[in-house]
């Protein structure tokens, strides 16, 4: 059996856990959104099919059995239909069947890619992208520097469900501070209206490099919101959907509170709780750790 090393760091979204994880790319191809400091340590780097064939046979070795595959780093889609194809075919004849490969992607990287490439994309088994929009609102977006705007986005995430790829949207809550709180929640709640993907989940702005760091990337005047007002914006984003059968989670690391349900089913339940551990936290406090429910 062939062993590998990862390029460290390697990231991966919570449903992933227990996926294949063969990285394709090296980095992240943009690199430069305010709030991501996850491949700033990389230099962007496409691998060639010929480096990835013996990591393909290692993985289906050692996740004998698994079903699921993840492409790796930050966003694998940028990768061509013509590149990206002798890897999916590689996969599937290491792996058997596979129930899905995902990756995560940028709209303007599905808009890249014609229909019928999409669609073989997705007849080879790649039937997930993980889209992190972050943001409905055009001026929030442009202060991030995200390089997408409303209309790309649904543009490009409509591409993907049209070509039968499902999608999982990220939404990340309080990126915005307090000035740009509520265009942030109803704008972001327009978006996914728009789109209805199959998941949805949010998570929270967080500062790994420290608050100023975070303030030096971002073009824009960011007054940090507390653990009650992070709550508000989330039930005023929750509160302004209007989906059909979307999975939604707020179970990321960065969170303060955990949520699952699917909306609108359950988007009354969701409010409730919002509302039950709005009136339970004390104002002004500011977060450093995780509330459960």
């Amino acid at each position: 059996m062939q062993y590998f090393t990862y390029n460290e760091p390697v990231f991966r979204p919570p449903a992933e856990a227990n996926s294949a994880i063969l990285q394709v790319t090296l980095g992240c191809s943009w690199n430069r959104c305010a709030f991501c400091d996850m491949y700033t340590s990389k230099t962007f780097k496409i691998r060639k099919i010929e480096e990835l064939k013996p990591e393909i046979e290692a993985l289906s070795k050692i996740f004998l059995g698994t079903k699921k595959v993840f492409l790796a780093d930050g966003d694998a889609f940028v990768l061509s239909a013509n590149h990206l194809i002798p890897i999916l075919t590689e996969i599937n004849r290491q792996f058997g069947k596979l129930q899905r490969v995902s990756s995560y992607a940028l709209p303007r990287e599905i808009l890249s890619k014609t229909e019928s490439e999409l669609k073989e994309l997705r007849g080879l088994g790649l039937k997930l992208l993980y889209i992190g929009i972050e943001t409905g609102d055009d001026e929030l977006l442009q202060l991030i520097h995200k390089g997408e705007t409303f209309s790309s986005t649904i543009d490009g995430i409509h591409k993907a469900h049209q070509a039968g790829i499902e999608t999982s949207i990220m939404i990340i809550n309080g990126l915005g501070g307090k000035k740009y709180s509520k265009q942030h929640a109803i704008n972001s709640a327009r978006i996914i209206n728009r789109v209805n993907p199959k998941y949805l989940s949010t998570l929270t702005l967080s500062f790994p490099y420290g608050e100023k760091h975070f303030q030096g990337k971002f073009s824009g005047e960011y007054v940090p919101l507390t653990i009650v007002e992070l709550f508000e914006e989330l039930r005023m984003f929750i509160s302004q959907t209007e989906l059909s059968n979307v999975i939604y989670r707020s179970n990321h690391v960065s969170n303060n509170l955990i949520l699952k349900g699917t909306l609108s089913k359950d988007k009354e339940n969701l409010l409730e709780q919002i509302d039950s551990v709005i009136k339970e936290t004390p104002k002004g406090i500011y977060p450093t750790s995780s509330l459960i429910l």
